[in-house]
């Protein structure tokens, strides 16, 4: 059993029982959380552990359960709808030219918001023993250059297993881009072992996407296994979701993004919390993520200014959100205003419209093209076909 395997098993806290010993019995409600307890699982490794200052801060509320779970109004069990495009097991084909991979069913810690509460923690619903109709899934699939590996938490898998998902990727011609999705770092900095960061050096490009919402999460232990992470190579991101009662407050994100970059970390996306079913009193208004965008463009480095997205409820992917700039565009000039307030106007180019803009293809090379028009795969045109009927 390596270390961080042994810190995971005996030092985490998994119980109720646990919880209560370790914060006191005067402060936790044991009888009350039991049906929390009971609806998804709970671990709290020795990292997170100690981000906590006290019960009820931003750390306790991403991974102690509470009855708020149980309160079902308007969530969805697969929020995204990743199973409508799974062609084959733990893939997902959403997009043109990548593909969702899920390799791993654990995690380090659980959060209480998890998108794929659904599956996380059961085997059976993202089985280990069925690879090869994913390797075989991307094989016939030349269109695909970018794997992203998720869970689960892709790093919870042993360096052999990893290296032989490496193997097996890098060996199809087509793949190009290899992505791992993980909140290892922050919830068990242990695992970033040298040997890692020595292995996955012989299968670049690989990149790693992270997962940090509170600056507290960037506790020095944290900040030196990124540090391995980045001198072996791996370029790093991150995804943040904007969660109510953890990082729904402008200076809060604004010092997560620069200690990010300080620990040579890309912000990447900061997610609206998806509409799922267990994680509703997580969410905020989409108001509050513009407001969020709005103080850090401008006031901070372009580096440290995420995409603001929303994951589009029924699986209809990603779609960016920006505050209003733009107050007017014509033929003549664009109105817009700055990060201050301040009103500026763009003289628009006056540029004589070719002929071909007007209808006349005279070439057989230019054909005319309706935009969005693109076809989609069969499989997702099955899923909107039966939706509509």
């Amino acid at each position: 059993m390596s270390e961080w395997q042994r810190i995971l098993r005996e030092e985490s806290i998994a119980t109720l029982d646990q919880l209560a010993e370790k914060f006191g019995r005067d402060v936790i409600d044991v009888e009350g959380l039991k049906p929390a307890f009971d609806n998804f699982q709970m671990r709290i490794t020795p990292s997170a552990l100690e981000q906590i200052t006290a019960v009820g801060d931003p750390m306790w509320n991403q991974y102690v359960p509470t009855v708020q779970e149980l309160d079902i109004q308007d969530g969805i069990i697969d929020s995204l709808d990743e199973d409508a495009d799974s062609p084959v097991p733990n893939i997902t084909h959403r997009y043109p030219d990548r593909v969702l991979f899920l390799v791993s069913p654990v995690c380090a810690s659980y959060c209480r918001f998890c998108t794929r509460r659904r599956k996380v923690g059961d085997p059976e619903k993202i089985p280990l023993n069925q690879y090869d109709s994913a390797f075989a899934y991307i094989r016939e699939h030349p269109e695909i250059r970018d794997i992203i590996m998720s869970g689960g938490d892709p790093m919870m898998l042993s360096d052999r297993r990893l290296e032989y998902l490496f193997e097996n990727l890098r060996a199809i011609p087509h793949v190009e881009i290899i992505r791992i999705g993980s909140r290892i770092t922050s919830h068990l900095p242990e695992r970033i072992t040298p040997e890692f960061c020595e292995m996955v050096k012989k299968y670049h490009p690989v990149y790693m996407n992270t997962h940090f919402n509170h600056p507290r999460e960037l506790t020095p232990k944290v900040v030196e296994a990124l540090g391995r992470l980045a001198d072996a190579g791996i370029p790093l991101g991150c995804q943040t979701v904007l969660l109510r009662g953890v990082n729904d407050d402008p200076l809060v994100m604004k010092e997560l993004m620069q200690k990010l970059l300080m620990a040579r970390v890309r912000p990447y996306y900061i997610y609206m919390a998806d509409q799922v079913a267990g994680g509703e009193h997580f969410r905020t208004t989409v108001q509050k993520g513009l407001e969020i965008v709005k103080a850090l463009r401008g006031w901070t480095s372009g580096l440290a200014v995420p995409h603001f997205v929303i994951d589009s409820p029924g699986g209809g992917g990603k779609v960016p959100l920006l505050p209003e700039y733009v107050e007017e565009i014509n033929d003549d000039e664009v109105v817009f205003r700055n990060y201050e307030g301040q009103r500026f106007v763009y003289k628009q180019p006056h540029i004589p419209v070719p002929a071909a803009a007007c209808g006349e293809f005279d070439s057989p090379d230019i054909v005319p093209i309706e935009i969005g028009k693109t076809p989609r795969r069969k499989h997702a045109a099955r899923r909107r076909k039966s939706a509509n009927e």
